[in-house]
């Protein structure tokens, strides 16, 4: 059976770590996407702050709240998110600070027994954009420095479909051609000498750029890690459940079922938990919960339309 899980973000923030996961377990979820990406916000990062995360000693004592609610209540960390961006223009030797920095979030996740991290590819906003091939050269050197860590601690990085913007305008970034996704993925677990790199699928993400969502699982294929599940209205990133927007899901489970896809089904939908009062939480847990088991089902069984 297909697990189904949900990010953490938009739940902990709320109501804590420790009630967020028995929320999360009382609605009905196997596990979470980690939100371990909060230990450094997009803001402290471009504040230059990772280098005191760096520095600190025990720093696995920051991952001590995600590692003792997964226990306490029977949900798995599945995936975690690391924090982002991972490279910053003109950052000189900041930039080193997070690389060091990501390699302490792939140890953490060993300490919280997660097994996949989504590590934002390496690019730079719309108006400080590179060429592709310095682009390229730039994350598979980036992403190479991560493979002994990852394999010393049996994690597999996951990259993810990008976007950016500009005055306004939604465009698309790296990852978000599919084509050089799987080269990415193929050449990085070429240099690892294994599957020590897969894909997070961003569904929102792909609906921004008016990509195909059928075509992108079935280009794709078994190099799929994990998933970020969330509606939009083809404008906004607005992270809501399916069904909120205007996705086509059974285009997407049609796809999921073709290639065989049995890893996590993960909901990223931060923002439908914010949206309705906190005293609808569970309610609003539960609908969302029941909503991934019912894709879970339609995966494995397929979809009768």
């Amino acid at each position: 059976m297909i697990p189904i899980s949900v990010q953490t973000g938009g739940i902990t923030d709320v109501y804590g770590i420790d009630e967020g996961y028995r929320m999360i377990k009382a609605a009905g979820f196997d596990g979470v996407d980690a939100n371990i990406d909060h230990l450094l916000s997009y803001g402290a990062i471009l504040r230059k702050e990772a280098a005191q995360f760096v520095t600190a000693g025990d720093f696995l004592q920051y991952f001590q709240p995600w590692k003792d609610a997964a226990e306490k209540y029977g949900v798995q960390n599945y995936q975690a998110h690391a924090p982002f961006p991972c490279v910053i223009p003109d950052g000189g030797e900041y930039n080193e600070f997070l690389m060091k920095m990501l390699k302490r979030m792939i140890q953490g996740c060993r300490y919280i027994g997660c097994g996949r991290l989504i590590i934002h590819p390496f690019f730079f906003p719309y108006d400080r954009q590179m060429d592709k091939q310095t682009e390229w050269d730039m994350n598979i050197e980036k992403y190479s420095a991560l493979i002994d860590v990852a394999r010393e601690n049996d994690v597999i990085i996951c990259l993810e479909n990008m976007f950016t913007g500009y005055r306004g305008k939604i465009y698309s970034a790296i990852c978000s051609d599919i084509g050089e996704a799987c080269r990415y993925i193929d050449t990085l677990n070429e240099i690892a000498g294994e599957r020590r790199f897969g894909f997070c699928l961003d569904t929102g993400h792909l609906l921004l750029l008016g990509l195909d969502i059928g075509k992108a699982i079935r280009q794709l294929g078994d190099r799929i890690e994990a998933l970020h599940v969330h509606d939009n209205n083809g404008i906004s990133d607005q992270h809501l459940c399916p069904y909120m927007g205007i996705l086509d899901w059974n285009r997407m489970l049609e796809a999921l079922h073709e290639i065989g896809y049995n890893k996590p089904l993960s909901l990223e939908t931060f923002n439908t938990m914010v949206t309705f009062d906190r005293e609808l939480g569970p309610q609003v847990l539960k609908l969302e919960a029941d909503t991934a088991r019912m894709f879970a089902r339609r995966i494995e069984n397929g979809v009768n339309r």
